[in-house]
């Protein structure tokens, strides 16, 4: 019986006529595992979105399929969709042993960075089977011959095929002895601050612009304390929350600066999280930072906090949508006390004070450049 791709929801994600559950690279992957003639238990799933892959699979009768997803929201919503299709069949996993031990077939949507990719070729060709075969896709338009050499660093045959529907699946095959430590985690040096980054994490181990811009407003330069969002000048600790915390270098340099506050990171994507942890435990604040894995701070309770830190992002996957900061800044006003404090730095040319006005509370500029804006919004 034919799938039924379009009952697939993105919920909890976020949902909109130009964004849908399902595309066609998920099909074609879908087809390729489905004429390997290879056995649920020894195929792994990287990448589903949704469940557009894995679900058709079990589906079909494919017990025991292993499948890995980067984001928290994507986990809900594989979870939610299975729940609707009345599936199960399938387990979830970190991207580590128990996802690869033995599979010989390992589905992938291709990651939009390269580290990111790199993270996952040398796991597979590490962890899998001797003769595990990686079939990773993509549209078209956003493929490059550039992962094609980094999937050739780890497999000696890598092979494009035609493309269909706009798409393109990349076979590798031949994994070769991987020597040496995995190339990731990375740690790099920022004026006293350790940052530790896996390849899924957004910037890696750079400091991205927006959350240095952050940093320079709230003076966490490691040599004292800001007087903006300072829960010891209201001469009580306080709640901390840095919301889509990415490698964690706000919320450590928080707990850096403010050693009475409790600080709370938490990302939707474990790379992020993972991060974050290892950076946390690097600057010897492990103790005093909680890293969370969670969908826009769906498990924190309601007015926990007294300071929200945000560097929103502005895509969702490969498209250019702000919906993913309207929900974080709806999470913000959730989580805050009243009388607590947003700070957000974004792309100036975003223009999201009224939003922030509107969902949190009256909202001031603090800071501009001419590519980014710091505000404080203070919750009704």
């Amino acid at each position: 019986m034919e799938f039924s791709y379009s009952r697939l929801r993105r919920r909890p994600d976020v949902e909109a006529d130009n964004l849908q559950a399902y595309g066609a690279t998920d099909l074609l992957l879908v087809e390729r595992a489905l004429s390997s003639g290879i056995p649920g238990t020894e195929i792994a799933v990287i990448g589903d979105e949704y469940g557009a892959i894995t679900l058709p699979l079990v589906a079909a009768g494919l017990e025991g399929v292993r499948v890995h997803q980067d984001l928290a929201s994507g986990r809900r919503a594989l979870d939610l969709n299975a729940s609707d299709l009345g599936l199960t069949g399938y387990a979830s996993h970190e991207l580590d042993e128990s996802l690869l031990a033995g599979a010989r077939l390992v589905l992938l949507q291709l990651p939009k960075s390269l580290a990111e990719l790199e993270e996952i070729a040398d796991a597979v060709a590490r962890r899998a089977a001797p003769d595990a075969v990686l079939v990773a896709g993509g549209r078209v338009k956003h493929m490059t011959l550039a992962q094609n050499d980094v999937l050739a660093r780890r497999f000696a045959a890598v092979q494009a095929q035609r493309a269909e529907r706009k798409s393109r699946l990349v076979v590798a095959s031949e994994p070769q002895d991987a020597a040496g430590e995995p190339p990731f985690p990375v740690v790099r040096q920022h004026h006293g601050l350790t940052l530790v980054a896996h390849g899924g994490a957004f910037a890696g181990a750079k400091l991205d612009i927006g959350t240095r811009v952050l940093l320079d407003v709230l003076g966490l330069d490691q040599k004292g304390l800001g007087s903006v969002g300072d829960p010891d000048d209201a001469g009580a600790s306080a709640t901390v929350v840095d919301l889509g915390c990415g490698t964690g270098a706000l919320a450590v340099s928080y707990a850096l600066a403010h050693p009475s506050a409790r600080v709370i990171a938490t990302d939707r994507s474990a790379a992020a999280v993972a991060s974050a942890r290892a950076t946390a435990a690097a600057n010897g604040v492990a103790d005093r930072v909680e890293v969370m894995h969670d969908d826009a701070a769906s498990a924190l309770p309601d007015g926990i906090a007294d300071v929200v830190l945000l560097n929103p992002p502005f895509h969702l996957g490969t498209s250019v949508h702000t919906g993913a900061a309207t929900r974080l800044f709806g999470a913000a006003a959730r989580i805050l006390r009243p009388g607590g404090e947003l700070l957000t730095v974004y792309n100036s040319a975003l223009g999201y004070r009224t939003e922030l006005t509107r969902l949190v509370g009256p909202t001031e500029q603090m800071h501009r450049t001419p590519k980014f804006t710091v505000t404080r919004s203070i919750r009704r």
